[in-house]
């Protein structure tokens, strides 16, 4: 998570930023669970179609799915292109009744099945979290220029290629400003992908 200064009492104190005046990199950890990211997660399920409107094939049955993972944090997720109901702590997507068939899976030469990909962050279960700033109730926080990486950013944005990096509300790394004033902390230097889910950023 991203570093700011704040005023707190008499005392200037290091605490999350909200995306206004980022100056770091926290280094340590205080969470009461360990998390981490899917990234495009391929989701395919075979559907029987019906005619609904526009002449498009669509599912007349609620169809679930399991994810790869529970314990999903829901603010995270997002499905590409096809929408989809999730059920956070089982891990379980529903593609309501009437969502469009959208993939030929049989080679039949029209729809019958649905395919969408997912990202999002998950707890990692029966692990506990850790805090390695109990003992002097302090934190690092880097903030000279940097090559890094990262499992913790806004898995409902993309990251292309050298796109400019923000500092989210409650303090990940983002590609989306929150405000106009907000600057630009880091740049993509390697995007996340399917098999390793790490944001690789330079640090401005």
């Amino acid at each position: 998570m991203l570093a700011q200064l704040t005023v707190i009492g008499n005392q200037v104190m290091a605490t999350v930023s909200n995306g206004s005046a980022p100056i770091g990199i926290i280094d340590d950890i205080k969470t009461k669970a360990f998390t981490s990211t899917s990234w495009d997660e391929t989701i395919t399920t075979v559907a029987t179609g019906v005619l609904g409107p526009n002449n498009q094939l669509v599912t007349p049955v609620d169809i679930k799915i399991e994810l790869n993972n529970p314990n999903v944090l829901p603010s995270s997720f997002i499905s590409i292109p096809v929408d989809c109901q999730l059920i956070p702590r089982n891990g379980v997507v529903i593609f309501p009744a009437g969502t469009p068939l959208n993939y030929d899976l049989l080679g039949t030469g029209q729809p019958n099945a649905i395919k969408t990909n997912v990202r999002y962050t998950y707890q990692i279960p029966n692990i506990i979290g850790d805090d390695s700033t109990q003992g002097s109730n302090r934190v690092t926080v880097w903030f000279q220029r940097m090559l890094a990486q990262c499992d913790k950013f806004e898995t409902n944005q993309i990251y292309p290629l050298n796109a400019n990096l923000f500092v989210s509300e409650i303090g990940l790394l983002t590609t989306r400003q929150p405000a106009p004033n907000y600057p630009a902390v880091a740049i993509v230097t390697a995007p996340p992908t399917p098999i390793l889910g790490f944001l690789e950023f330079l640090w401005l």
